[in-house]
């Protein structure tokens, strides 16, 4: 935390004018002509505001004051996500952020994806990562396969969370559609503690503890650990969650140091997709088990010092280690067909096991200089980041059979199928300058310059095919300009640029003549284009009197040479490879809003979304009912990317009857999306229907220590997926068992979860 004295010298350079406290998160859903005039006529006798400022690069510093970010930037407090009681934090922005989405994919409410403006962070190896996230300026995307575990941050430690929209170049490698910044709490601006309990549907309970303080005159100290078990809504979804993170703080006039540190140990289990032809009984899964056991530890040391009120520099060191073991049950890709003695293989399943340890380490450091340029104030930021990663991966495949239940049970040892090594080296080097021309006119340039070295190697002396090393540089430019006529509305306009450079485990799996197994056998690594991404937005926003803001942008981003997993010809809908694909197009608009009458609080926000494929290619998807006799489809520019809704519309309101009782609900409605293998859109099952959800909060302060809340899901008990894929169903037989010698193919659903209720209590104390 920086001191006041800093604070407001910092403030005084940048100027602020009359205007209301600037609020964050989703807001008004129209603008028109009236709101233009009021807030040209803003009373000329208002109080000063808190400058509100954003970060704009990974490290914090001295961060930009919110009148001069061109884009569209969404700020998240702590203390709002406590105040829904959100189980995790992508519950939390599935619900509340704006043009957020998720797919199930996995059958576990802690391995969801996030979508965000079409581009996704996923926990899933394999799927094209599009959003880079940050955790206290380290970030946090897994080296191998750039893969985001939301499971493994400490939500109980978030102080806020930004999502920065666009490629913004100073966010480094994966910044394709934007980028999530959180930082962590502080004892001293978070002293006190409290101890929370809950519990209710499917057998779920959670405790947590936090504490934070402050010792002496500099010293400062925060801390939280969370347990959760859960049961699961369906038959084989169970999870066990164990979390905790601990920062020291030393604080003076000039200089801030922190030493953080955390760790979880979580084993989650997922139900997987299912046919439609097993919703007769939604909650059971296709086959089992499937169960990831995710561990990791991190220790971060940052820092930052203030040479004069207008220099500052900070920077940061960090280590990670991580840890992945994963079993899957899948059915036999080969069941049928001869070998090559001619023997038929009539191995019904396969259960498959795999071990990825990472250990990253990195520093980054930025100076920040306020200074005057030809008499106009300025703010120049520099930086630099190395990042570095060391992964081992293993995979063991075992023959197996289904029980009646579509259990897997092994009939002989593990057999060892891959053993690789990968290291990754990553350098960048950025700037960010922000000029104002006058108190209205400002512009801002930016760029970075990225070097990324994959290196592969076979570790078990008969995969000579993996051995490789790729390297890929690129410098990604910005601009951006803000126009502030009134201290009650900003526009502006930017171009900015970014880069994702192709995965270890994309580069092992990229030759169509050696298919692998989705997402981990490796094979070979031919060598595949980085993905470039361009992105255009214009945008507004703005106050209307005391207590209603607005936003709103319009966007376009096109990704060149993007990167897709192409099904193989012959081939089930497991085995395929990596491909860059050409073209794909995200573009839309926003619109949001959040206003309070008396004990009345809105906030709604609409968003539209048309992702497109823009080049035109083949693929082979056998379960598409479209396919050819040789079971390729061929996409066609303009036809829509599956798993991204085209509208999205979200309101919340609270309501406080007693200044101590708050009553909250959140309405979410989501439309229709395609199914992946029905990348053309042809397939005879066409989309998956679009859902409404009415979720319910309320909290009731009993004393000022003493609390007590509830939650309800999915009130109205609504059947729903939001996730689809095209398959080979192979469980056609009695009761759905086993029967391989006739198969149906199927839309595989991901379902979403049935109505659920949980109460609660904490207890807090200073």
């Amino acid at each position: 935390m920086r001191s006041m004295p800093r604070q407001s010298a910092i403030a005084h350079r940048f100027k602020p004018r009359a205007g209301l406290k600037l609020v964050f998160g989703s807001a008004f859903a129209s603008i028109t002509a009236g709101a233009w005039a009021q807030a040209a006529s803003a009373p000329p006798n208002t109080e000063l505001p808190t400058i509100v400022v954003v970060g704009t690069t990974p490290l914090l510093g001295v961060g930009t004051p919110l009148e001069k970010v061109p884009a569209n930037v969404q700020t998240i407090k702590g203390n709002e996500i406590e105040a829904q009681h959100s189980a995790t934090v992508t519950d939390y922005l599935q619900q509340n952020a704006v043009s957020v989405d998720v797919n199930d994919a996995q059958g576990n409410s802690s391995q969801t994806d996030i979508n965000y403006r079409g581009f996704t962070a996923s926990p899933l190896l394999g799927t094209p990562q599009g959003l880079s996230v940050f955790l206290d300026g380290v970030r946090i995307n897994e080296p191998f396969g750039d893969v985001v575990n939301w499971d493994l941050i400490p939500e109980a430690a978030i102080n806020t969370m930004q999502l920065i929209p666009g490629s913004n170049p100073t966010f480094g490698l994966n910044t394709l559609g934007g980028a999530i910044a959180i930082t962590t709490k502080n004892g001293r601006t978070n002293p006190g503690g409290n101890i929370d309990i809950s519990g209710g549907s499917w057998g779920k309970k959670t405790a947590q503890i936090e504490q934070g303080g402050v010792i002496g005159t500099n010293l400062d100290y925060y801390f939280t650990a969370n347990i959760a078990n859960d049961n699961g809504w369906a038959a084989q979804n169970s999870s066990r969650l164990r979390q905790a993170f601990a920062k020291l703080r030393y604080t003076d006039a000039d200089t801030t140091i922190s030493l953080s540190m955390g760790g979880a140990d979580n084993t989650l289990n997922g139900s997987q997709t299912i046919p439609r032809s097993f919703l007769d009984n939604y909650k059971q899964a296709y086959t089992f088990p499937d169960t990831n056991e995710n561990q990791v530890g991190y220790i971060t040391l940052s820092g930052e010092h203030y040479f004069s009120p207008n220099v500052e520099l900070s920077g940061n060191l960090y280590y990670r280690h991580y840890r992945n073991r994963n079993v899957s049950s899948n059915v036999n890709d080969n069941y049928g067909e001869a070998d090559e003695d001619g023997t038929i293989d009539l191995t019904e399943a396969t259960n498959d096991q795999s071990v990825i340890v990472t250990d990253s380490y990195g520093a980054s450091l930025q100076l920040t200089l306020l200074n005057k340029l030809f008499g106009m104030d300025n703010q120049l930021i520099l930086g630099g980041a190395g990042d570095f990663a060391n992964s081992h991966f293993t995979q063991s495949s075992q023959p197996a059979e289904f029980t009646d239940s579509r259990a897997t049970i092994g009939l002989g040892p593990f057999v060892p199928t891959t053993n690789a090594k990968t290291r990754n080296e990553n350098w960048g080097i950025y700037f960010e300058n922000t000029l104002s021309f006058t108190e209205q006119w400002s512009m801002t340039l930016a760029g970075r310059y990225n070097w990324a070295k994959a290196t592969i190697g076979d570790e078990s002396g008969v995969q000579p095919l993996l051995d490789g090393r790729h390297t890929f540089s690129r410098f990604n430019p910005a601009i951006g300009f803000n126009w502030n006529p009134t201290p009650w509305f900003t526009a502006y306009a930017t171009y900015n640029e970014g880069m994702r450079s192709p995965t270890a485990i994309e580069l092992a799996c990229a030759d169509p003549n050696a298919p692998c197994s989705l997402p981990n056998d490796f094979i070979a690594d031919p060598e595949l284009k980085p993905v470039i991404s361009k992105t255009f937005e214009i945008g507004a926003r703005g106050h209307i009197g005391r207590s209603t803001t607005w936003s709103a942008a319009l966007y376009s981003t096109t990704l060149t040479d993007d990167i897709q997993f192409v099904s193989s010809e012959g081939a089930t809908s497991t085995l395929g490879y990596f491909q860059n694909v050409g073209k794909t197009r995200r573009q839309g608009f926003e619109l949001a809003g959040r206003t309070r009458w008396g004990p009345l609080g809105f906030a709604a926000s609409y968003s539209y979304v048309n992702a497109t494929y823009r080049s035109t290619w083949r693929e082979n998807s056998a379960s598409n009912s479209s396919a050819d006799a040789n079971g390729n489809i061929t996409v066609h520019s303009g036809d829509r990317i599956p798993g991204i809704p085209a509208n999205t519309v979200k309101l919340r309101v609270d309501y406080n009857p007693l200044s101590r009782w708050n009553i909250g609900t959140n309405l979410t409605y989501r439309s229709n999306i395609f199914a992946r293998g029905d990348e053309n859109n042809q397939d005879v099952n066409r989309s998956i229907a679009g859902y409404f959800l009415i979720d319910l909060d309320t909290t009731y302060n009993v004393t000022k220590q003493l609390q007590v809340y509830a939650t309800v899901k999915n009130l109205l008990n609504k059947r729903y997926a939001n996730f689809a894929i095209l398959g080979e169903n192979f469980f056609n037989g009695p009761n759905h068992t086993f029967n391989g010698a006739d198969t149906t193919n199927e839309q595989f659903l991901g379902i979403g979860a049935p109505r659920g209720v949980w109460v609660g209590l904490r207890y807090a104390w200073n």
